[in-house]
């Protein structure tokens, strides 16, 4: 009630990618595409790990969290964006840019932490390959994954809600293609200090943590691996980092060049967040199912399964 009370704008327009008048058809239809692709990708491994019981590991385990983290965070902005390129439709409620707020910083967040949680999954099974299903239990791998969802959430709300307690009342137009605090504290009628304070910090140090504690436990990774004496134990031991550092260089990429880089024009801001939201979410369970052999199998498995179930029709 509170919000309510203080908040005269009850709507606002959000004004969409910047200069590409002209173009809405084209980036709509490769949006979309993006989009079905990143929905069906994340969709098929899930399907693939759930179905598979050699696949009931901790390593898949979390992918399983990665794949709904996925579809959720594509889900966050690209729908409204398609919207905005195909019929202009611009107006978002104050609940539905809260919302935009909330759960883009509580998913990309929750990725965050759930990178670091996979990155000390590798480190123990390539570390304590003796001890690893002793230390990732299954109650250790609830613990871990609900406590990257719950930290998530709670960083997102302390967020959320110092975004929207402050008065908006002059002009409604977000000029972003999504409401994110940034974009949105701009048209503040209070002062925006404290929010612009927080939010750059809390944002910057979640990621630099989990970045280091990632860098870390790949640290301790290389090192084994280098004392690894056959040369097939070192291969295999590398390609199972393979997939995660790569997902992991996607994802931080984007965060240090929007919050380190505050030299970035709009465009080249608004293009690398694009590639964040959209195309990194489409290309994680590519690089999973490619790099790997037990998720192809699963995959080839449930397909045949698929052709055999309509044959016996």
């Amino acid at each position: 009630m509170e919000i309510k009370n203080h908040t005269l704008v009850t709507e606002f327009i959000l004004l969409g990618i910047p200069h590409t008048e002209g173009q809405e058809t084209v980036l709509f239809v490769v949006f979309l595409t993006f989009y079905l692709c990143t929905l069906l990708g994340n969709l098929l491994i899930l399907v693939a790990v759930v179905s598979d019981t050699h696949l009931h590991t901790p390593m898949y385990f979390f992918l399983c969290n990665l794949s709904v983290l996925d579809i959720g965070f594509s889900s966050v902005s690209t729908p409204k964006m398609l919207a905005n390129l195909l019929v202009r439709s611009q107006v978002i409620s104050l609940g539905g840019c809260m919302s935009q707020v909330f759960f883009y910083h509580f998913l990309g967040s929750t990725e965050c932490f759930l990178y670091t949680v996979m990155a000390y999954d590798r480190f123990a099974a390539i570390c304590y390959p003796l001890h690893y299903t002793i230390i990732m239990n299954r109650r250790v791998c609830a613990l871990l994954a609900a406590g990257t969802w719950f930290t998530g959430s709670f960083h997102a709300t302390i967020l959320t809600t110092l975004t929207f307690q402050i008065p908006y009342c002059g002009s409604n137009e977000v000029d972003y293609f999504f409401c994110d605090i940034f974009p949105v504290v701009k048209l503040a009628c209070g002062n925006t200090l404290n929010i612009e304070k927080v939010s750059f910090t809390n944002i910057g140090l979640v990621s630099m943590i989990c970045f280091l504690l990632i860098l870390a436990s790949y640290i301790r990774i290389v090192i084994t691996i280098l004392k690894m004496r056959s040369a097939e134990g070192r291969r295999k031991a590398a390609s199972t980092c393979v997939s995660h550092l790569s997902v992991v260089m996607l994802f931080f990429g984007p965060c240090a060049l929007i919050y380190t880089q505050a030299s970035l024009g709009e465009v080249m801001v608004t293009l690398v967040q694009i590639f964040g939201n959209v195309v990194t979410p489409m290309l994680n369970p590519t690089i999973y199912t490619l790099r790997n052999k037990d998720v192809k199998g699963a995959l080839k498995k449930l397909a045949g399964g698929q052709f055999v179930s309509e044959g016996s029709h």
